[in-house]
């Protein structure tokens, strides 16, 4: 059989396949793409954004409403600890206040502060004022004992794109809750993947992943891996308003992947590039405090207790 002859065949052969319908079917889909007008914008656009952002923002001086949730598939169990209120003031790049009280009696609930070296964490319930390093190379079987200052500053600030980092920009479509209804629809939105160099190692990772919605630009999510490419941190912003001429999110959901504890902030009061002083980072050690100092696989190096509210920390 030569070529026309078969090409013939074929054509014959399709022609009464569609007639008869009987080998195949058809039906309709519909779109399920969300209505909502979308804003576009380049890969350079996005890192300016996010840099402007980050760079808009040096001090902090909040109060806020803190709650709480420990466990997931790993335990098996998950506990929703009651919210309580607080204060957070931040002033980049390391230095980091947060203080919870107790609802109602207004009694400290736990005082933490940190720098680039390290963390202080005074818990009066415990009389137990602790003493850390900023890093956990081994977690805590308690996941609340893992959590370090550096994780909160992290997911409040924007760190800017640096030079010697690398911006990559995807386009994926995501399954969301659509915004005039609760129905789900499906959303295009921009992601930018910020990939660094280990100064040690000299190998290339991605450091992290911000998520920008294309209804308002603005980074919804943001998560921070580790150099094992493992998701470390899973932030989310939400209900950005206006504080002193910048766009800031009053929600934000902290969600730490390995040690199963969530923590979220809603903030009720909020100063931003607001005058801070150096002693309003420092915390004092109560006289009679048991002193806990842990190493960085969270066990302590050595335990003592003082009697002076200026002994050496």
């Amino acid at each position: 059989m030569n070529l026309h002859s078969r090409m013939l065949t074929i054509a014959v052969l399709a022609a009464s396949l569609t007639s008869t319908g009987c080998l195949f079917r058809s039906h309709k889909v519909q779109s399920n793409m969300s209505h909502v007008p979308l804003q576009a914008a380049s890969q350079t656009q996005l890192v300016n954004k996010l840099n402007a952002l980050a760079n808009a923002i040096q001090t902090m001086n909040a109060a806020v409403e803190i709650s709480t949730t420990v466990g997931g598939v790993k335990k098996g169990t998950v506990t929703e600890y009651s919210n309580i209120t607080g204060f957070i003031l931040a002033e980049k790049p390391s230095m980091l206040r947060m203080i919870g009280q107790f609802p109602i009696v207004k009694n400290r609930a736990f005082d933490m502060v940190s720098n680039a070296q390290g963390f202080e964490l005074w818990i009066p319930a415990k009389n137990r004022f602790i003493i850390g390093p900023s890093e956990v190379t081994k977690p805590s079987a308690n996941a609340l004992e893992n959590l370090r200052p550096h994780i909160i500053m992290d997911a409040l600030l924007f760190n800017p794109i640096q030079a010697d980092e690398i911006a990559v920009l995807e386009t994926r479509v995501f399954e969301i809750v659509g915004k005039d209804s609760q129905a789900k629809v499906e959303q295009s939105n921009y992601i930018l993947d910020i990939i660094e160099k280990d100064a040690v190692s000299g190998q290339w990772h991605l450091s992290r992943k911000v998520y920008f919605d294309r209804t308002d630009l603005l980074p919804h999510r943001q998560l921070v891996f580790n150099k094992q490419g493992d998701v470390a941190t899973d932030a989310r912003y939400n209900d950005f308003k206006d504080f002193q001429g910048i766009l800031f999110p009053s929600n934000i959901r902290i969600q730490r992947i390995e040690e199963e504890y969530t923590i979220g902030l809603r903030f009720t009061k909020l100063t931003l590039n607001g005058p801070l002083q150096p002693d309003q980072f420092l915390l004092v050690q109560p006289p009679g405090a048991q002193v806990v100092r842990l190493n960085g696989n969270q066990e302590p190096g050595s335990t003592s207790a003082t009697h002076s509210a200026n002994a050496p920390r």
